[in-house]
């Protein structure tokens, strides 16, 4: 008789909740083997017996043939003497307060439940809950861990015997999945009016389909949050919704039917058809295709935000009329998405005709993410559900809070050699957004079991990340903005060399106390030098000049014209306005100073005729970048100057020639497209002038300007060109919603060489 052997198994990784047991159980069995296997804190553990060649057969079935939604970062087998175990079982969790469990993002419907609520015959047949083992709700409903369905939120929900065998069967892909459910036991799904009064209908879904095609806005209560939700090829629906939410021209996102309705709208690639239909189903951006539908959704935009269906609920929401519906986050401006039911009745009752609930808690809001394809790969601009919590793995750190940025706010947390970084939590300009950055920080910290030995915070005094850093226990690292941006993106693509960091945004304090935001830096994990940036101009009124782009438009004229300033160089601005601007620029009267890419966008916009107030971040740039789609490869006039052995941009040539087309009157897409041209060339120029000097050929381009693909794809052409090695984001955002994880990597390395 051949020896039996034993086995202590522990994998680390995503193995709860995406049916992790029920493989283990059943590759077990298969190979004869004897033990258990059960959940821990740690991840999930298997003690194996049986001979040695099944045990390695199991073992290269654990790594090679993982169900599809795990994520396996870590094996540890150790030798462990006979117990003579009679049988194979799944055995109750425990948690202990060492482990590190990684939790599944939320993942949207799989094909085989699909197929159970469109099929009359089936005991599910539109049950807008139905889930398995390979899809469903996991990170808006875990409470606690070890996962189990008495630490979620829909442990008040007890299974029917039919779900019950499901679950108990190994042979069922409903086997251990803690959110299964029915009809029978399950959530419930109820219709309102706009004043919370029960509608009484047998089919709720249908009868909110029905409004839908009668041009009724809904609030409906998804999987992490409420959407407001209406017909998208009703263009006077939409004008209401816009009008009621007080949204004047942000685009809103869509949900279509299905691929082959993607497609009569947008064009789609096959990178972006694999994300459309994958498991995380992001607001994805897609170039149109026509102008079917109305213009309201995204006014003269050349691009559509479009996803798939991800829950049963919403698949039921369609059918053969119903195929595009708009489906917008539903908040109050600039407050966190809602994600209770009485929450959402008393804050949308003046912006909905009616609400679809349901019972389900939703104990962690998760908003949808936004992603697009650039480069041949997927640049994900807002990372929420399906992505997080998902670990970014980086190498073995003491363990950290980095509290992120102001803006597009996510937290980072780390354990050992992972970070999790947080879902989007939103702009940290109200109480309540900064109460879901506290609630949602402890909540972390009790699931990964984690106590911050470093407080990572950005170095601007006044932000109010910053602000709850100072309260948090633990060692104060404040870490610069655009260094932390450059360094996420290295993490990212885990360079560990010297690199150029090019980072181009809106705002960061910059440690001579001005604002930032046209940065060349020479950056490594702990220190950055800062090389290059754009001249220095004035921001007329402070924050107020990032709200009203003519502001900028002012300051740059001014800048390079003084008294011989035009009045009639800026549009749709009063006499009056215009006079009270200079007298502040004169006399330096509230007028910080600025480098900042982002502004110069706004001031070009602006001369451009852009409308004198934006109404959400980004969009006169946005407009810049929709008028310089055409093919013109000339570019402005500009100048570097070196100053202490730093490089200078001088724009002042550049809004002369700008001003100077305007005369002659040369169209607006021609000095759109010959201005982003000449970034491109006195980037490239700059990387340059670096690299001879400091002999460093790596660039790493990071900073919510990059979301300008223009901008993004004619940089990295031309350093990729020049012999260059370029890296940019794909998984973590460029923009401030990504910064958590480079200042959690700073911060360590600040702390270790501060110890050495």
């Amino acid at each position: 008789m051949k020896k039996l052997v034993r086995k202590y198994i522990i994998v680390k990784g995503i193995v709860q909740g995406v049916g992790f047991r029920p493989f283990v159980y059943n590759e077990a069995i298969k190979n004869n083997l004897t033990g258990w296997v059960k959940n821990t804190s740690e991840g999930v553990c298997i003690d194996i017996e049986g001979q040695e060649r099944e045990i390695n057969v199991f073992l290269e079935e654990l790594n090679n043939n993982s169900p599809i939604l795990s994520k396996i970062e870590e094996i540890c087998v150790q030798d462990r003497s006979l117990q003579y175990y009679k049988e194979f079982i799944i055995d109750r969790s425990c948690k202990d307060t060492y482990g590190t469990t990684f939790i599944s993002p939320d993942v949207a419907i799989c094909k085989d439940c699909e197929k159970e609520i469109t099929d009359s015959n089936n005991r599910r047949y539109e049950y807008p809950f139905t889930n398995c083992t390979s899809c469903g709700p996991r990170f808006s409903i875990i409470k606690k861990l070890p996962y189990d369905r008495s630490m979620t939120t829909m442990g008040v929900f007890k299974m029917c015997s039919d779900c019950s065998e499901e679950y108990e069967s190994p042979i069922d892909r409903r086997f251990h999945a803690q959110p299964n459910a029915c009809n029978i036991c399950g959530p419930k799904v109820w219709l309102t009016d706009k004043y919370g009064n029960f509608i009484e209908s047998t089919e709720p879904i249908k009868k909110a389909r029905l409004l839908l095609k009668e041009g009724k806005i809904i609030a409906v209560k998804g999987i992490g949050g409420f959407h407001l939700i209406c017909d998208g090829k009703n263009e006077k629906v939409i004008q209401l919704l816009r009008d009621r939410k007080g949204r004047s021209s942000k685009p809103f996102a869509l949900m279509m039917k299905d691929i082959e309705t993607i497609r009569s709208y947008c064009y789609v690639n096959d990178l972006e058809e694999r994300i459309l239909i994958g498991i995380r189903r992001p607001i994805l951006l897609l170039d149109k295709k026509n102008e079917q539908l109305p213009n309201k959704i995204a006014f003269n935009n050349n691009k559509l935000g479009v996803m798939l269906p991800y829950t049963p609920l919403h698949h039921l929401l369609f059918d053969e009329e119903l195929t595009v519906l708009i489906m917008t986050s539903a908040n109050v401006s600039g407050l966190p998405i809602i994600y209770k039911n009485d929450e959402a009745l008393e804050s949308l009752k003046d912006v909905v005709d009616y609400f679809l609930l349901h019972d389900r808690e939703i104990h962690v809001p998760v908003d949808d993410s936004v992603s697009r394809v650039v480069l041949g790969k997927e640049c994900v601009i807002r990372r929420s559900r399906g992505y997080a919590p998902a670990a970014v793995r980086v190498e073995d750190i003491t363990e950290t809070l980095a509290c992120g940025a102001n803006l597009k706010n996510s937290f980072c947390i780390s354990k050992k050699q992972f970070a999790f970084l947080s879902q989007h939590i939103g702009d940290l300009e109200n109480l309540e957004t900064y109460k879901s950055l506290e609630n949602n920080i402890k909540h972390f910290k009790n699931i990964y079991n984690i106590q911050p030995k470093l407080i990572a915070h950005d170095l601007h005094p006044n932000f109010l990340s910053t602000d709850f850093a100072q309260k948090e226990e633990g060692v104060k690292v404040p870490v610069q903005h655009h260094h932390a941006h450059v360094v996420s993106c290295m993490v990212e693509n885990k360079i560990n060399t010297k690199v150029i960091g090019i980072a181009f945004d809106g705002t960061g304090y910059g440690t001579d106390g001005k604002i930032w935001g046209g940065e060349f830096l020479i950056c490594d994990y702990l220190n950055f030098e800062r090389v290059g940036h754009l001249k220095y101009v004035k921001m007329p009124g402070g924050d107020a000049a990032a709200k009203e782009p003519w502001r900028m438009a002012l300051s740059y004229i001014y800048h390079v014209y003084g008294d011989e300033f035009d009045i009639n160089m800026v549009h749709d601005v009063s006499e009056r306005d215009i006079k009270n601007i200079i007298m502040m620029l004169k006399h330096n009267m509230n007028c910080p100073e600025t480098s900042s890419m982002g502004r110069l966008f706004d001031a070009v916009s602006a001369l451009l005729a852009f409308k004198r107030k934006i109404t959400f971040e980004g969009e006169a740039a946005i407009e810049l970048e929709i008028l310089a789609d055409l093919n013109d490869e000339r570019l402005y006039s500009y100048g570097i100057d070196t100053v202490n052995g730093v490089y200078i941009v001088n724009t002042d040539l550049i809004i002369r020639d700008i001003i100077k087309d305007m005369k002659n009157q040369v169209s607006t897409n021609i000095i759109a497209k010959r201005f982003h041209n000449t970034v491109v060339a006195f980037s490239i120029e700059i990387c340059r002038l670096i690299r001879n000097k400091y002999n460093i050929s790596s660039v790493v381009l990071s900073g919510g300007v990059f979301q300008n693909e223009i901008l993004l794809k004619g940089l990295y052409k031309v350093l990729m060109k020049e012999g260059f090695e370029v890296y940019t984001h794909g998984e973590i955002p460029c923009n401030d919603g990504g910064i958590a994880v480079g200042q959690l990597m700073i911060a360590n390395y600040k702390y270790k060489n501060r110890e050495e």
